[in-house]
């Protein structure tokens, strides 16, 4: 009786299995969504980062919004410029002129530089230091609790002397580090060049207000206004236009030879000839970090 009962319950099973079996291949075959073969081809190429900076959810909807909707081949910051050509091969296009997003940390002062700063016993975060008010006097600049570096995957943001400073070596652009900033200070703008001229500034208050509080800060004189048309002062801060920002055609010397608080900086990977202009110098002690107001969510900073 025993050994009746194990068969049965065996041959059971088996029939089960078998009949499991058939109505999965029968639903695999029934439900079958057949997918362009050049998604498949296109997500291969991708990084597989899914960091989000091109605007989708992951590179697999990168990768459909391409084939399916049109979507420019030259989205993927972590990828560069051969993963981009890699999809335009695939797609059978040509790549448009583009450049890479990189991120820019609109402040530039270190603690030595900042005024008016009190003890922080909170959380060390600055999510929640900015909903503390006088943590520092300026209500615009970097808190220094390093949000962004824990966000940064790249390992190519981290905080100086009290600022965030990126490693344009690392960074890939993704965005995490913008997205994360509570005080919108960190903005992403197309690097036309391997080091791009930026204002280290977001205080939008005036000259005096700013000097109270920092160092460094832009007191928006307007004098980059005056020198050179691509700067626009407004709400006493000053703003690159970077659609026509060409650093092969301007001379911005002018321009940083006449800001009194050297709040215009290039920022970017260092040149072969940058490197050996300064091989025998000491570093300086200001942070050459990269600007966005807390109130402002324009696409294009200076």
């Amino acid at each position: 009786m025993f050994w009746i009962t194990v068969g049965l319950a065996a041959s059971t099973m088996c029939i089960l299995a078998i009949g499991m079996g058939y109505m999965l291949g029968w639903a695999n075959e029934a439900f079958h969504v057949e997918v362009d073969p050049k998604i498949t081809a296109i997500t291969k190429v991708l990084p597989g980062a899914n960091c989000g900076g091109c605007g989708y959810v992951g590179c697999g909807e990168y990768a459909e919004a391409i084939v399916l909707a049109g979507a420019p081949v030259n989205k993927c910051a972590p990828g560069g410029a051969s993963c981009a050509d890699a999809i335009a091969t695939i797609m059978g296009v040509e790549v448009e002129e583009s450049w890479p997003y990189r991120p820019v940390v609109h402040c530039a002062a270190t603690y030595k530089d900042r005024l008016g700063r009190h003890e922080y016993r909170g959380e060390r975060t600055c999510r929640a230091a900015n909903l503390v008010t006088g943590v520092q006097g300026c209500t615009y600049g970097c808190l220094g609790f390093g949000d962004c570096a824990s966000v940064c995957e790249y390992d190519a943001i981290h905080v100086i002397d009290g600022l965030a400073t990126i490693d344009y070596e690392k960074c890939t652009g993704c965005g995490a580090c913008v997205e994360i900033c509570p005080r919108n200070i960190i903005t992403r703008v197309p690097f036309k060049a391997d080091r791009i001229l930026v204002v280290k500034c977001s205080n939008k208050d005036f000259g005096k207000a700013v000097k109270d509080v920092c160092k460094v800060g832009c007191i928006g004189c307007k004098a980059c206004q005056r020198t050179n048309d691509l700067f626009k002062v407004e709400a006493n801060l000053p703003s690159l236009d970077y659609d026509r920002y060409n650093p092969k055609a301007v001379d911005f010397q002018p321009v940083l030879d006449r800001c009194p608080m050297g709040s215009l900086v290039f920022v970017g990977k260092p040149s072969p000839k940058d490197v050996e202009a300064v091989a025998h110098e000491e570093l300086p002690e200001r942070v050459e970090a990269d600007f966005k107001t807390t109130v402002d969510d324009s696409d294009w900073w200076g």
